[in-house]
This record gives C-alpha cells, structure tokens and sequence, in this order.
C-alpha cells in the first residue's frame, strides 16, 4: 500500500482551525449552509459548497460556482488564515464525541491502489454527484476534504501513534459547534514519517469508509492529469489523494434508517398482516414510547401512531451471503419490496433515508406529518459486515452507514500541483 506525507495548506493555527473547519459539504442543503455560515466568513463551507456566495437561483453546477470556490480559498490563504508546510509530514487526527475517541493518520493514499482494488468500496456513486466534484477538484487543482478510510488494527501502527500523542503537544484542540472535539497533532520527525510510510508498505488493504464520491472524483481527476501528462512517472501529486486512516475497531456506525411515504394501497391491518408473512410483529409495553432494535434482523414500527417490533422469522436469511443477511436487505426484501411496492430504493421517491443522529424521534415526527406511510428503524451495521462487503467485491444497499462523528473539512488541503 502507498500512503505518503504530503505539504499540506491548512490553517494558520489552533484559533484560526476552529474558525475555518467545516462539516462536508454533503451533509446539508445550501440554505442550511447559508445559515450556517452567516457571520463566519472564513468557514471552509465558502470553499466546499460556494453556491452559498452567489444568488440562490444560480445553478450549483455552473462554472461560476467553481471559480467562486478558488477565488475563496485563494482569499483565506491570501489574508493568512491559511498557511503551507514547508516539507511533506504526517498528522494524526483525533476526534472526540461521547467520551469516545479515534485516531487517524493523516496523509495521501494512491490512486493505483485504488484502480487494482487495494483500497476496497462498498457503496455505488450517483453520476452527478460525482462530475460535481471532479470539477471542484479541477478548478481548484486541491483536495479539500479528505477521504474518510479503514484498516484492520496494526499493533506496530498503534503503537506508533500512542507513543507520538503521548509525547508531542497537538498543533490543534478545538470543540466544534457539534460538540466533538477535533485535536490535530504534526507528524513532523523525518525517522517517524519514514517509518510510517513503511509500515503502511505491509499493508494489505483500506477501505473507504465514507466519501465514495471525492474518491471516485480524485481518482477520475488523477485520469485527467495523466492524459494531459503522458510522460508522468507515478511520483507527481495528482496521482494521490487526501485521505484520513483510522483502525476500523475505533470506528463508531450508526444506524440508518428508512421511512416509505405510503402503505402502497393497504389499510394499517392489511400492512401488518402481510407483514406477519415475514416477520413477527409484537407490540411493547409503551407503543408511544420509539422502539430501538438491539439484535440483527429486529426492527422498530412506527405506523398509525404506535410503535411496534418486527423481528424476522427464522428459514429466510441466506445468512452465509455478506449482504443476504444485513439488514437493510432483509427489510427491503421481506417487506418494503414485496409488500410495499418499493422496487429500487436507490430510486423511488417514496422512500426516505434518516440518519441516527437525527434520533428515532425524527422517525415518528415524519409519519405525522405526512398523515401516511410508515418508518423502520433498524440496528446499525457492524465494521466486520462492511469490511466483509468490500472483501467479497460486494456492494451495500443505499444509506447503509452513517459514521459519526463527521471528519471536518478544511484542517487539510492537498494541492494537486
């Protein structure tokens, strides 16, 4: 595996940090980003997501959205609040949320591991979402937000980077608006670099964990690169992208969950009695109260006002198939397919996605609302199940993980050039 150090821009220091990170780009709408960033005119959202400076009725994929986003991140390293490191260096990167805590590495993983399959996906990518950010890198000739990856725990790895935090002073300690704290240490000793780079040399795989998106985009603008450059040698900048690598055992998955605008033509006890084909469905002590799953293939209910739990009937589950028997699978084939009338849930409108930082509550509140359909909470996935996915050359279905805490753009940019 190459993965490598890199000279970052990135911010000035710890006050200047805390000032520019941002969440993604992708994990709010413009308008929400437009509130977000009312009165911080150095957040990196002006960078990641720049329709926010210009008219609201400009189109986000315009060309003038992407040159707003390089005039903005020429202006933050133009009034110092962005600063280049002088030679190419590792940083480990900590996050807080919940008393819980995660340590990545810091660096450029390449594009080559990525085309043989060394650095393994699980998820599809949507076209135009990808083209978005192909031109975002293009424009800007940088990686502004760093590719979010998994390993299996390497002790030599670990103990590397336990003596280091143990040691060294961090660059960066903030707590974000979100309430995780973000600490940043510089990898700066040359043996230290060096031995990292080797030890990352043994290993056998990654895993892209979130950010399915930039990657490919990365990627395809690594393919741009090298058609405008026949004669390149491997070594050159654009054949690497920013990427953060963490020890998949300190990784935390949420659940991810499913709401269906309707009950495809049936009354709430025909619903159920076609769910009971599948399923058996139980009504707890306190039906108002959300009802959280805690085992595989046991789900929460909410429909007419009650919550309720389904737990799927034994004999049905292909338990040996990595993605047979998750269970947003089970659920799409036990019931919102054949029951529900939801044929690809990549596609079809009348289903929903509601991450579990939003909190089961979100679940009951939609269905309200609406006056109709039905919401499904489900366990969430576990790291062995994803990593035995990307093993098997497999692909989850859509909205299968949701990781928290959120890696915050703008502590690493990665020029291209």
């Amino acid at each position: 595996m190459k993965f490598r150090p890199f000279r970052a821009i990135r911010p000035r220091d710890g006050e200047a940090a805390a000032r520019v990170a941002a969440l993604p780009y992708d994990v709010m709408t413009a308008a929400e980003a437009r509130a977000m960033v009312a009165d911080k005119p150095d957040s990196f959202l002006h960078v990641d997501k720049a329709e926010i400076d210009l008219d609201p009725a400009i189109d986000p994929y315009s060309d003038q959205v992407y040159q707003q986003a390089a005039a903005n991140l020429a202006d933050l390293q133009r009034r110092g609040r962005l600063i280049r490191d002088p030679q190419p260096t590792y940083y480990l990167y900590q996050l807080t949320m919940d008393g819980r805590t995660q340590t990545g590495l810091v660096g450029c993983a390449s594009v080559d591991d990525y085309l043989d399959g060394a650095i393994k996906k699980h998820e599809l990518t949507r076209a135009d979402k990808e083209e978005d950010r192909v031109r975002h890198v293009d424009t800007l000739n940088a990686n502004t937000g760093p590719i979010f990856l998994a390993q299996r725990p390497d002790p030599d790895l670990d103990t590397l980077v336990q003596a280091w935090l143990a040691n060294h002073p961090p660059v960066y300690d903030f707590m974000a608006d979100s309430g995780v704290r973000h600490t940043v240490f510089r990898v700066g000793d040359p043996a230290t670099v060096e031995r990292i780079t080797a030890l990352f040399q043994q290993v056998p795989a990654l895993y892209i964990a979130d950010g399915h998106h930039r990657c490919a985009s990365a990627v395809r603008v690594a393919g741009l690169r090298r058609d405008a450059h026949p004669g390149y040698g491997g070594d050159e900048e654009f054949n690497f992208f920013l990427a953060v690598v963490f020890p998949s055992n300190q990784l935390h998955i949420m659940d991810y969950n499913r709401v269906v605008a309707d009950l495809n033509g049936l009354s709430v006890p025909g619903f159920l009695a076609a769910a009971r084909e599948r399923f058996d469905v139980t009504v707890p002590d306190d039906a108002q109260a959300p009802f959280r799953p805690t085992a595989p293939h046991q789900f929460g209910l909410y429909v007419d006002g009650t919550w309720s739990a389904l737990t799927a009937k034994p004999g049905w589950i292909d338990e040996a198939d990595p993605v047979g028997r998750l269970d947003a699978i089970v659920l799409q084939d036990g019931l919102l397919g054949p029951v529900l009338g939801i044929g690809d849930p990549r596609t079809d409108k009348r289903i929903d996605f509601v991450g579990g930082i939003r909190g089961l509550a979100e679940l009951s509140r939609r269905v309200d609302t609406a006056g109709d359909g039905a919401a499904f909470a489900l366990t969430p996935v576990r790291m062995d199940d994803l990593l035995a996915v990307a093993d098997a050359g497999r692909i989850m279905p859509p909205k299968s993980t949701w990781f928290e805490p959120k890696l915050l753009s703008g502590l690493f940019i990665h020029e291209l050039a």
